[in-house]
């Protein structure tokens, strides 16, 4: 039997995302979201407003998308309830967050200089993405008191960092699910996957066919 509820978020899981940007001081900001989804070699995060990230992307339109495993739960949670904004938003002051201008020293993490954008890597992170910001899609807009606090960022994938282990077996660009355990969260807390549980048919599509011409524009660059 359903019933019907009205839980206050609907974070029914999604992967963690270290989403790397530069500082207008040149200092780098590292900020955990897991409101995020892919199509092709574009990304949309769904992100507040008023975050320093935010702030961060509107000005430099780059940013990298890094992406933690598992392994790296324990350096994701000590990013928890930290922001580079100062002062801290409101909104954030009222969930108990506090300023942190060196968020990389704070979760154990190592910067790394990306090759096509102004903004850090995560060197320890299995997967790093290196993005432009296309387009902003203000999110709730048709009501009034949440117009202009959230926004959804567009953002065209430019170039692919990968652990090798994590590679196809004899495929030198085919990311093998078996190997990739990414980090997830759910209804705020932290989860993995589990084992494949059922083969699909979406695998006899070769994945050449999914290629757009992002991927041409960003091996050229």
């Amino acid at each position: 039997m359903k019933k019907t509820i009205d839980p206050s978020i609907l974070y029914f899981g999604t992967p963690v995302v270290l989403v790397g940007t530069r500082n207008e001081n040149e200092t780098d900001n590292l900020a955990p979201i897991s409101s995020i989804f892919w199509l092709g070699w574009r990304a949309m995060i769904g992100i507040s407003a008023f975050s320093k990230t935010t702030e961060n992307l509107l000005r430099t339109r780059e940013c990298v998308l890094n992406l933690p495993s598992v392994k790296e739960v324990a350096a994701v949670n000590r990013l928890a309830m930290t922001t580079g904004s100062n002062p801290v938003p409101e909104g954030k002051q009222q969930k108990g967050y506090r300023y942190q201008p060196d968020k990389f020293r704070v979760a154990g993490l190592t910067p790394w200089p990306a090759d096509l954008v102004n903004a850090p890597l995560v060197e320890e992170c299995p997967v790093q993405l290196e993005a432009k910001l296309t387009a902003i899609h203000p999110i709730a807009d048709d009501q009034e008191a949440q117009r202009g606090r959230i926004l959804s960022l567009e953002l065209r994938i430019i170039r692919v960092h990968l652990a090798e282990e994590l590679l196809m077996d004899g495929y030198p660009n085919r990311i093998d699910p078996d190997k990739w355990r990414p980090l997830i969260m759910s209804f705020q807390e932290f989860y993995g996957l589990g084992e494949k549980l059922h083969s699909s048919k979406l695998v006899r599509i070769p994945e050449r066919l999914y290629r757009t011409k992002d991927i041409e524009e960003a091996v050229q660059s």
